[in-house]
């Protein structure tokens, strides 16, 4: 059975309320006025991290969008990148906890690069363990993946936070 089939079965459920609950601890609660992103670089962002480049609404700073806007193309926006995701997912024996670990991973960094991810390769092959672990850690075990942001110069700069999220999503992985 293909991941899309196990989400028409609903084995697997899109916009899970922990997934849900996941995004709105590391996105923000009701951050329904649109703010300049720091660690974006000043991406416009509104509600649980919707951008240009996910909303079919503009994005523009200092714009108020209603909580029925933002539950709306939330969403919206959380099953297309779920759907998306599936597709690069071959390991059937995914369960829902590690869909959402990496639904939420591909929600921040974008789902070409979570399928692009070494954590993403692990899983697929079978190994579940050694994924979920390489979604905060590079192969060494101490070193911190997908937690650093880029400046305006090209300068790596290493963010506790995207960190801390890297680790949750991990332990919620394997659960």
């Amino acid at each position: 059975m293909s991941l899309r089939n196990k989400i028409a079965a609903g084995v697997l459920v899109l916009v899970s309320a922990p997934l849900v609950a996941l995004l709105g601890k590391w996105e923000g609660t009701g951050q329904n006025t649109v703010y300049a992103d720091a660690l974006a670089r000043g991406l416009p962002t509104v509600c649980l991290g919707i951008t240009k480049y996910t909303s079919p609404y503009p994005v523009i700073v200092g714009d108020y969008w209603s909580p029925a806007r933002c539950a709306e193309v939330e969403q919206l926006v959380i099953k297309k990148g779920q759907l998306a995701l599936a597709d690069c997912l071959t390991n059937q024996a995914i369960g829902q906890n590690t869909f959402d670990a990496l639904s939420s991973h591909s929600h921040n960094v974008g789902v070409p690069a979570t399928c692009a991810s070494r954590a993403v390769a692990l899983i697929n092959a079978g190994d579940i363990a050694a994924g979920c672990k390489a979604l905060a850690w590079a192969p060494d075990g101490r070193t911190p993946v997908w937690s650093y942001v880029t400046d305006a110069q090209g300068k790596k700069r290493f963010v506790p936070g995207l960190h801390a999220r890297r680790i949750d999503e991990a332990r919620i992985c394997i659960k």
